[in-house]
Protein backbone atom coordinates (compact mmCIF):
# COMPACT_ATOMS: atom_id res chain seq x y z
CA UNK A 1 0.00 0.00 0.00
CA UNK A 2 1.40 3.71 -0.76
CA UNK A 3 1.63 5.23 2.16
CA UNK A 4 2.94 8.77 1.36
CA UNK A 5 1.39 11.45 2.88
CA UNK A 6 -0.82 13.26 0.09
CA UNK A 7 -0.99 17.50 0.83
CA UNK A 8 -3.34 17.94 3.10
CA UNK A 9 -6.81 19.69 2.85
CA UNK A 10 -5.47 23.45 3.07
CA UNK A 11 -8.69 24.82 4.48
CA UNK A 12 -11.74 23.10 6.74
CA UNK A 13 -15.05 24.37 5.37
CA UNK A 14 -18.90 23.74 6.01
CA UNK A 15 -18.39 20.46 3.81
CA UNK A 16 -15.72 18.78 6.29
CA UNK A 17 -16.61 15.93 7.93
CA UNK A 18 -15.79 15.67 11.51
CA UNK A 19 -14.87 13.46 14.17
CA UNK A 20 -13.77 13.97 18.08
CA UNK A 21 -11.73 12.67 20.92
CA UNK A 22 -13.82 13.03 24.46
CA UNK A 23 -12.34 12.60 27.33
CA UNK A 24 -11.13 14.77 30.67
CA UNK A 25 -8.31 15.86 30.44
CA UNK A 26 -8.33 15.37 26.38
CA UNK A 27 -5.73 18.39 26.12
CA UNK A 28 -3.22 15.82 26.26
CA UNK A 29 -4.61 13.35 24.28
CA UNK A 30 -2.20 12.32 20.59
CA UNK A 31 -5.30 11.02 19.03
CA UNK A 32 -6.06 13.94 17.17
CA UNK A 33 -2.61 14.77 15.88
CA UNK A 34 -2.65 10.69 14.96
CA UNK A 35 -6.23 10.97 13.63
CA UNK A 36 -5.13 14.16 11.26
CA UNK A 37 -2.29 12.50 9.60
CA UNK A 38 -4.04 9.75 8.37
CA UNK A 39 -6.82 11.85 6.98
CA UNK A 40 -3.73 13.49 5.74
CA UNK A 41 -2.43 10.40 3.93
CA UNK A 42 -5.71 10.09 2.61
CA UNK A 43 -6.35 12.83 0.91
CA UNK A 44 -9.90 13.29 2.78
CA UNK A 45 -12.00 16.43 3.49
CA UNK A 46 -11.55 15.36 6.89
CA UNK A 47 -10.64 16.68 10.97
CA UNK A 48 -10.09 15.19 14.33
CA UNK A 49 -10.59 17.94 17.30
CA UNK A 50 -10.67 17.21 20.98
CA UNK A 51 -13.63 18.21 23.34
CA UNK A 52 -13.41 18.46 26.87
CA UNK A 53 -16.27 16.78 28.64
CA UNK A 54 -16.54 16.15 32.13
CA UNK A 55 -17.30 13.24 33.92
CA UNK A 56 -21.26 12.35 34.08
CA UNK A 57 -21.61 14.44 31.09
CA UNK A 58 -21.36 11.76 28.10
CA UNK A 59 -24.63 11.44 27.71
CA UNK A 60 -25.01 14.94 26.78
CA UNK A 61 -21.80 15.09 24.33
CA UNK A 62 -23.18 12.04 22.35
CA UNK A 63 -26.70 14.06 22.02
CA UNK A 64 -24.13 16.66 21.12
CA UNK A 65 -22.40 14.92 18.80
CA UNK A 66 -25.29 13.10 16.89
CA UNK A 67 -27.31 16.56 16.49
CA UNK A 68 -23.90 18.45 14.92
CA UNK A 69 -23.46 15.16 12.53
CA UNK A 70 -20.13 14.09 13.83
CA UNK A 71 -19.07 11.27 12.28
CA UNK A 72 -17.71 9.35 14.94
CA UNK A 73 -15.65 9.70 18.35
CA UNK A 74 -12.57 8.40 20.21
CA UNK A 75 -13.59 8.02 23.78
CA UNK A 76 -11.25 8.01 26.66
CA UNK A 77 -11.13 8.39 30.12
CA UNK A 78 -13.06 9.04 32.41
CA UNK A 79 -16.04 8.10 29.65
CA UNK A 80 -15.08 4.32 28.55
CA UNK A 81 -17.55 2.64 31.05
CA UNK A 82 -20.54 5.05 30.49
CA UNK A 83 -20.34 5.70 26.54
CA UNK A 84 -20.77 1.55 26.35
CA UNK A 85 -23.89 1.80 28.56
CA UNK A 86 -25.31 4.41 26.29
CA UNK A 87 -24.37 3.17 22.56
CA UNK A 88 -27.02 2.30 20.25
CA UNK A 89 -25.07 -1.38 20.01
CA UNK A 90 -21.66 -2.62 20.71
CA UNK A 91 -18.98 -4.93 18.98
CA UNK A 92 -18.06 -8.19 20.57
CA UNK A 93 -14.84 -6.41 22.07
CA UNK A 94 -16.74 -3.28 23.44
CA UNK A 95 -19.27 -6.23 24.68
CA UNK A 96 -16.52 -7.96 26.39
CA UNK A 97 -14.96 -5.37 28.53
CA UNK A 98 -17.76 -3.35 29.21
CA UNK A 99 -15.81 -0.46 27.98
CA UNK A 100 -16.12 1.46 24.56
CA UNK A 101 -12.97 3.75 23.47
CA UNK A 102 -14.27 4.65 19.33
CA UNK A 103 -17.91 5.59 18.34
CA UNK A 104 -19.22 4.95 15.03
CA UNK A 105 -22.15 6.62 13.17
CA UNK A 106 -24.38 3.93 11.57
CA UNK A 107 -28.07 3.56 9.75
CA UNK A 108 -28.85 2.19 13.34
CA UNK A 109 -27.36 4.94 15.67
CA UNK A 110 -24.06 4.84 17.32
CA UNK A 111 -22.03 1.26 17.04
CA UNK A 112 -19.77 1.48 20.05
CA UNK A 113 -16.26 -0.19 19.71
CA UNK A 114 -12.78 -1.40 21.74
CA UNK A 115 -9.59 -1.54 19.69
CA UNK A 116 -7.17 -1.21 22.08
CA UNK A 117 -7.23 -5.25 22.78
CA UNK A 118 -6.75 -5.67 19.03
CA UNK A 119 -4.26 -2.83 18.39
CA UNK A 120 -2.10 -3.97 20.98
CA UNK A 121 -2.30 -7.63 19.59
CA UNK A 122 -1.51 -5.61 16.13
CA UNK A 123 1.54 -4.01 17.46
CA UNK A 124 2.81 -7.06 18.64
CA UNK A 125 2.58 -8.62 15.26
CA UNK A 126 3.89 -6.07 13.38
CA UNK A 127 6.29 -4.09 15.46
CA UNK A 128 7.46 -6.52 18.00
CA UNK A 129 7.29 -9.73 15.56
CA UNK A 130 5.92 -11.56 18.11
CA UNK A 131 2.70 -13.69 17.77
CA UNK A 132 0.84 -14.33 21.16
CA UNK A 133 -0.55 -17.39 19.43
CA UNK A 134 0.16 -20.49 21.77
CA UNK A 135 2.88 -18.38 23.74
CA UNK A 136 2.55 -18.20 27.94
CA UNK A 137 2.18 -14.11 28.97
CA UNK A 138 2.03 -12.36 32.00
CA UNK A 139 0.35 -8.94 32.17
CA UNK A 140 0.95 -6.72 35.53
CA UNK A 141 -1.80 -4.96 36.32
CA UNK A 142 -6.23 -5.29 35.98
CA UNK A 143 -7.03 -1.54 35.49
CA UNK A 144 -8.45 -0.62 31.94
CA UNK A 145 -5.34 -0.61 29.81
CA UNK A 146 -4.55 -4.27 31.31
CA UNK A 147 -7.93 -6.17 30.67
CA UNK A 148 -7.88 -4.91 27.04
CA UNK A 149 -4.51 -6.68 26.55
CA UNK A 150 -5.78 -9.67 28.70
CA UNK A 151 -8.58 -9.93 26.84
CA UNK A 152 -6.49 -9.32 23.50
CA UNK A 153 -4.37 -11.76 24.31
CA UNK A 154 -6.86 -14.27 25.10
CA UNK A 155 -8.49 -13.88 21.74
CA UNK A 156 -5.27 -13.94 19.86
CA UNK A 157 -4.71 -17.71 21.43
CA UNK A 158 -2.43 -17.16 23.93
CA UNK A 159 -1.74 -20.54 25.84
CA UNK A 160 -1.31 -18.66 29.22
CA UNK A 161 -2.60 -15.31 30.17
CA UNK A 162 -0.87 -14.96 34.10
CA UNK A 163 -2.47 -11.47 35.49
CA UNK A 164 -0.62 -10.32 38.43
CA UNK A 165 -2.45 -7.90 40.32
CA UNK A 166 -2.25 -6.43 43.89
CA UNK A 167 -5.77 -7.19 44.35
CA UNK A 168 -6.49 -10.81 44.20
CA UNK A 169 -10.07 -10.38 43.35
CA UNK A 170 -9.02 -7.66 40.82
CA UNK A 171 -6.45 -10.02 38.84
CA UNK A 172 -9.49 -12.82 38.98
CA UNK A 173 -12.02 -10.49 37.17
CA UNK A 174 -9.20 -9.70 34.71
CA UNK A 175 -8.31 -13.01 34.31
CA UNK A 176 -11.40 -14.26 32.98
CA UNK A 177 -11.60 -11.66 30.41
CA UNK A 178 -8.92 -14.33 28.29
CA UNK A 179 -11.38 -17.51 29.27
CA UNK A 180 -9.78 -21.00 29.80
CA UNK A 181 -6.37 -19.36 29.12
CA UNK A 182 -6.79 -16.83 32.04
CA UNK A 183 -5.24 -17.73 35.52
CA UNK A 184 -4.16 -15.64 38.45
CA UNK A 185 -0.05 -15.36 39.11
CA UNK A 186 2.76 -14.15 40.84
CA UNK A 187 5.69 -12.15 39.61
CA UNK A 188 7.70 -15.64 39.95
CA UNK A 189 5.66 -17.08 37.19
CA UNK A 190 7.60 -14.75 34.66
CA UNK A 191 10.58 -16.78 34.15
CA UNK A 192 8.38 -19.44 31.88
CA UNK A 193 6.83 -17.00 30.04
CA UNK A 194 7.23 -15.69 26.41
CA UNK A 195 5.89 -11.99 26.92
CA UNK A 196 6.29 -9.51 29.56
CA UNK A 197 3.36 -6.60 29.56
CA UNK A 198 2.99 -4.06 32.04
CA UNK A 199 -0.09 -2.30 32.10
CA UNK A 200 0.12 -0.23 34.94
CA UNK A 201 1.30 3.71 35.45
CA UNK A 202 4.62 2.82 37.10
CA UNK A 203 7.12 4.43 35.37
CA UNK A 204 5.61 6.85 33.79
CA UNK A 205 7.23 10.43 34.59
CA UNK A 206 4.41 12.84 34.72
CA UNK A 207 2.96 10.55 37.63
CA UNK A 208 5.66 10.75 40.29
CA UNK A 209 6.45 7.04 39.53
CA UNK A 210 9.75 6.88 37.46
CA UNK A 211 11.24 5.75 40.51
CA UNK A 212 9.24 3.54 41.68
CA UNK A 213 9.72 -0.11 42.67
CA UNK A 214 9.53 -2.01 39.52
CA UNK A 215 6.02 -4.02 38.06
CA UNK A 216 8.53 -7.06 37.62
CA UNK A 217 11.78 -7.51 39.40
CA UNK A 218 14.54 -7.13 36.27
CA UNK A 219 16.37 -10.03 37.67
CA UNK A 220 13.59 -12.46 36.91
CA UNK A 221 14.20 -11.62 33.16
CA UNK A 222 15.56 -13.15 30.58
CA UNK A 223 17.25 -13.49 27.12
CA UNK A 224 14.81 -14.47 24.53
CA UNK A 225 11.23 -12.70 25.92
CA UNK A 226 9.46 -10.04 24.80
CA UNK A 227 8.73 -7.20 27.40
CA UNK A 228 5.96 -4.17 26.55
CA UNK A 229 5.73 -1.37 28.87
CA UNK A 230 2.41 0.41 27.76
CA UNK A 231 4.00 3.33 29.52
CA UNK A 232 5.63 5.76 26.82
CA UNK A 233 6.67 9.02 28.59
CA UNK A 234 9.44 8.53 28.77
CA UNK A 235 9.65 6.37 25.77
CA UNK A 236 12.09 4.78 27.41
CA UNK A 237 11.80 3.70 31.12
CA UNK A 238 14.04 2.45 33.51
CA UNK A 239 12.68 -0.39 34.00
CA UNK A 240 12.79 -1.37 30.08
CA UNK A 241 16.90 -0.46 30.33
CA UNK A 242 16.74 -3.27 33.07
CA UNK A 243 14.92 -5.53 30.55
CA UNK A 244 17.10 -4.71 27.47
CA UNK A 245 20.02 -5.43 29.83
CA UNK A 246 18.75 -8.57 30.79
CA UNK A 247 18.89 -9.69 26.86
CA UNK A 248 14.86 -9.05 26.68
CA UNK A 249 13.32 -7.52 23.36
CA UNK A 250 11.55 -4.79 24.34
CA UNK A 251 9.19 -1.72 23.18
CA UNK A 252 6.98 0.81 24.91
CA UNK A 253 3.15 1.35 24.15
CA UNK A 254 3.82 3.72 20.89
CA UNK A 255 2.84 0.50 18.99
CA UNK A 256 -0.97 -0.11 20.72
CA UNK A 257 -1.26 3.79 20.83
CA UNK A 258 -0.77 4.01 16.94
CA UNK A 259 -2.42 0.19 15.82
CA UNK A 260 -5.43 1.12 18.48
CA UNK A 261 -5.84 4.67 16.52
CA UNK A 262 -5.37 2.84 13.17
CA UNK A 263 -8.41 0.88 13.55
CA UNK A 264 -10.62 3.91 14.44
CA UNK A 265 -9.54 5.29 11.37
CA UNK A 266 -10.73 1.84 9.51
CA UNK A 267 -14.09 1.98 11.50
CA UNK A 268 -15.00 5.60 10.30
CA UNK A 269 -14.07 5.67 7.10
CA UNK A 270 -14.30 2.17 5.67
CA UNK A 271 -10.56 2.87 4.13
CA UNK A 272 -7.22 1.09 4.97
CA UNK A 273 -5.36 2.82 7.55
CA UNK A 274 -2.07 4.40 6.35
CA UNK A 275 -0.26 2.85 9.93
CA UNK A 276 3.75 4.09 8.10
CA UNK A 277 2.33 7.44 8.14
CA UNK A 278 0.84 7.53 11.44
CA UNK A 279 3.86 5.63 12.90
CA UNK A 280 6.04 8.36 11.56
CA UNK A 281 3.73 10.92 13.52
CA UNK A 282 4.65 9.40 16.60
CA UNK A 283 8.21 9.18 16.02
CA UNK A 284 9.14 13.10 16.64
CA UNK A 285 8.80 15.04 19.74
CA UNK A 286 5.07 14.65 20.34
CA UNK A 287 5.27 11.12 21.15
CA UNK A 288 6.63 12.13 24.56
CA UNK A 289 3.07 13.05 25.17
CA UNK A 290 0.44 10.45 27.25
CA UNK A 291 -1.64 7.99 25.52
CA UNK A 292 -5.44 9.00 25.56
Amino acid sequence: MDVTPRPRIAELSASTTVVGVIGDPVAHSLSPHLHNTAFSAMGLDWVSVGFRVRAGRAAEALVGARALGVRGLSVTMPHKEAVAALVDRRTPSATQLGAVNCVATTDDGWLGDNTDGPGFVASLRNRAAFDPEGERCLVVGAGGAARAVIAGLGGAGAAEVIVVNRSPERAAAAAALAGVAGRVGAPSDVGDCSLVVNATPLGMADTGDADAAWPIDPALLHEGQTVIDLVYHPRVTPWMDAASARGAVVANGVGMLVYQAALQIGRWTGQEPPVEAMWRAVSGPAAGQRWG
